[in-house]
């Protein structure tokens, strides 16, 4: 097998030396070689909380989009590279999908499932594409030791069976923390589940309101002669088909109405439920704004003033939500990939290069150069920096 750089006698000899948890195998004894399904239905959770959601789609899209935009830089103990096979790789993975459009895709699916799957494509050395596979399709398949022997991808009754047996797996698994599962991460689609059925019920009940008037405006009151307590059937369904005609939707919104004799209009307002109503969906939209890291003054959320203005609401949304799981995210690619090449690398975001970052940044960089008492050495350290620019080894 061709390797950009080839792993020498002794990295295969460790490769051979076998490790495993002592626990692994009580975890895998009740499910060994069969698949562990997931707890939560991706599938319905992502149908209600992304594309029937506002605040939940706009949260992903606000996250994968910024995470995506992050770049990223490849980087040794000793230099930083300008090109690379790694690099040349990631701009361009795939013949349909540019570098923005996969970790869109990658960051999307970690945040909606709590999973991603990035398959590699090719057959010796680096892989000559990767893919990133829905989450919602996949299923793990544990061995003896816990640990997984294998990934089936279902797709309308037809599996693959993808095994990772070996030095080489053709499949990446990033999964977010999850304190009660072994093989499938947490999304934070499941954590704010509860307040997404809220937000969602909440929006339902206005759009109820709309079609009925915008807001039930009153009541019709019949007060028929004595001994008449009620309309006949024949009147009271012409009653309802005239104010279905005449009165009901946003066409015929503050149309006087005719009533006939014995009957009484009955004006009624919001009650005091009705009202704290609205209160409840903005409060849920908060919630799922927690739940995934965004500031809700981003999302275009009122009443909230936690943050003081807009610029610090971004720096904060990038230190404690983007940076994370793009490290995360880069971490894991450049560990998959070094098992292709042979060559230990570090893939991390540049953070010179993000600007809601520029003043903190700015800052650091002041005081660092500032420091008369450190040699370059240790300055190019402390800013994340390798010991040597390319070119300058001597």
């Amino acid at each position: 097998m061709f390797q950009f750089f080839g792993k020498s006698d002794t990295t295969a000899a460790a490769v051979a030396e076998t490790k495993a948890s002592a626990t692994g195998r009580v975890m895998a004894w009740s499910t060994q070689g069969r698949v562990a399904w997931s707890a939560r239905d991706t599938v319905s959770l992502t149908k209600s909380g992304f594309t029937g959601n506002p605040i939940g789609f706009r949260a992903v899209k606000l996250i994968a989009e910024a995470a995506a935009a992050v770049p990223l830089v490849l980087q040794d103990a000793e230099r930083r590279y300008e090109t690379h096979p790694v690099i040349a790789l990631l701009a361009r993975p795939n013949a349909a999908q540019g570098r923005a459009e996969l970790l869109e895709n990658l960051v999307g699916q970690m945040l909606l499932t709590g999973n991603a799957y990035i398959e590699a494509v090719g057959q010796d050395g680096l892989p000559d594409e990767l893919h990133v596979l829905r989450s919602d399709r996949m299923s793990l398949v544990p061995g003896a030791d816990g640990w997984p022997v294998a990934y089936e991808y279902n797709v309308n009754g037809r599996k693959h069976r993808f095994a990772v047996q070996g030095a080489l797996s053709p499949i990446c698994h990033i999964k977010s923390f999850h304190p009660q599962d072994d093989h499938y991460g947490l999304s934070a689609m499941q954590a704010a589940a509860s307040a997404i059925d809220v937000h969602n019920a909440a929006s339902g009940w206005s759009k109820a309101l709309l079609d009925n008037a915008a807001r039930p405006s009153g009541a019709i009151v019949y007060k028929g002669a004595e001994g008449q307590s009620q309309l006949s059937a024949d009147q009271y369904d012409r009653l309802l088909s005239e104010m279905e005609t005449h009165h009901q939707g946003a066409r015929n919104a503050g149309r006087p109405m005719l009533l006939e004799g014995g009957l009484d209009w009955k004006p009624m307002g919001f009650s005091p439920s009705d009202m704290e109503f609205q209160k409840t969906k903005e409060a849920a939209a908060r919630e799922i704004a927690v739940a995934f890291g965004v500031p809700p003054m981003l999302l275009g959320i009122t009443g909230d003033a936690t943050y003081a203005n807009y610029q610090e609401a971004n720096r904060a949304f990038y230190r404690l939500t983007v940076l994370p799981l793009a490290s995360r995210v880069a971490g894991a690619l450049a560990d998959w990939l070094s098992d292709f090449t042979g060559e230990v690398c570090e893939l991390r975001p540049d953070l010179d290069q993000i600007p809601a970052l520029s003043i903190e940044r700015d800052a650091q960089w002041r005081r660092v150069s500032e420091a008369t008492f450190l040699t370059q050495a240790e300055k190019r350290n402390l800013l994340g920096l390798p010991s040597l620019e390319v070119g300058h080894e001597g």
